[in-house]
């Protein structure tokens, strides 16, 4: 017998998109879609590899979930791994022991890391402190797994409009890079962790962001810095306002969320009021002038008063493949950390 040489090499994380470039953004959407083509229509073969065999991803959700945890689950079990779900009523985590503790003692037998957190500080000290890769699966600044599934979306999307292809799928024929630039998105909504993700993604994407919020709702300087500098390297824009109208006037996209996020019940009724008119309705994007072939997003749950029926529900929208889209990226992250070992 011999001694057994421990690797103390810190794990990689993927907290925000923020951290990873155009490029290896691209790569992560396009090797989703390759799982996608993969596993829901055996091209270019049937996956019999098991990679995540004997291994574990840990799924700390202190806040409720369904995409993503349903994306999460089913796809640690495509890669023949196990997801242990730990919701907040499962741990002690915030309770009677601290995050660090908890950190420490929960990646010392697992092999990955999904947390579900409130204040982003709860994601940064889980990655200092783990042993082994975490994943960011909502914080209150960020929100990277859903804005990956958007770029995705959105590559299939303009890939097959602008190849004129239907009923067959293709977009695993065309790289994203080639599909996204020059983009325009507007969103309209709250100054939260999804526009906030948005602003460190698309503008390094070379995709303009037009943001419409309303008056005192503004984003972290950090993250709007991180957008102005990526948007002078890309050539796209950046724009900040509290018109619905202005932001959506000449886009291509429009983008919106829930005005009242998990942990705000309780300023519902102000928010209510703050954000009169900023309901998407067809009215609202005709007045504005958005492009005649517009479509429309929102990472969902969706609330009425947040975009009506006709819009949510219209050949428009693509809401149900942007939520499907969720599996298919978080597989592509998962595989990059415990499989490949980087993104």
């Amino acid at each position: 017998m011999s001694a057994i040489t421990l690797n103390a090499v810190k794990p990689k994380h993927f907290i925000t998109t923020a951290d990873y470039t155009a490029e290896q953004l691209f790569d992560i959407v396009e090797r989703a879609i390759k799982f996608k083509v993969e596993s829901k229509y055996n091209y270019p073969r049937a996956r019999t590899e098991r990679p995540l065999a004997g291994k574990t991803l840990a799924l700390m959700f202190s806040k409720r979930s369904t995409r993503t945890r349903v994306a999460t689950e089913t796809a640690v079990g495509y890669l023949g791994g196990n997801a242990l779900f730990l919701g907040a009523q499962d741990s002690q985590l915030g309770v009677n022991e601290s995050l660090f503790d908890t950190a420490r003692v929960v990646s010392s037998m697992v092999d990955g890391i999904m947390a579900r957190v409130g204040s982003h500080s709860e994601i940064e000290t889980l990655a200092k402190e783990s042993a082994v890769p975490v994943i960011n699966a909502l914080s209150d600044k960020y929100h990277p797994t859903q804005i990956l599934a958007d770029l995705m979306t959105l590559h299939e999307y303009y890939h097959h409009k602008n190849n004129k292809v239907t009923g067959q799928y293709t977009a695993h024929l065309e790289h994203p890079s080639k599909t996204l630039k020059g983009l325009r998105v507007a969103w309209v909504g709250d100054a939260n962790n999804m526009l906030q993700e948005f602003l460190v993604a698309f503008p390094k994407c070379g995709i303009s962001v037009a943001a419409a919020c309303p008056p005192g709702y503004v984003c972290d300087k950090d993250v709007i810095d991180i957008a102005q500098a990526d948007a002078k390297k890309t050539g796209a824009t950046v724009l900040f306002t509290t018109s619905p109208e202005e932001a959506i006037k000449g886009c291509d996209v429009i983008i919106t969320d829930t005005w009242v996020s998990m942990g705000q019940e309780e300023e519902k009724k102000k928010r209510l009021v703050d954000f009169k008119g900023f309901q998407i309705t067809n009215d609202l994007i005709k007045r504005a002038g958005a492009k005649p072939d517009w479509i429309f997003m929102h990472c969902l749950p969706r609330k009425l008063e947040e975009v009506d029926d006709e819009v949510f529900y219209s050949d428009r929208s693509i809401v149900f493949p942007e939520a499907e889209n969720r599996k298919w990226t978080i597989l592509s992250v998962i595989d990059a950390l415990l499989v490949r070992g980087g993104i």
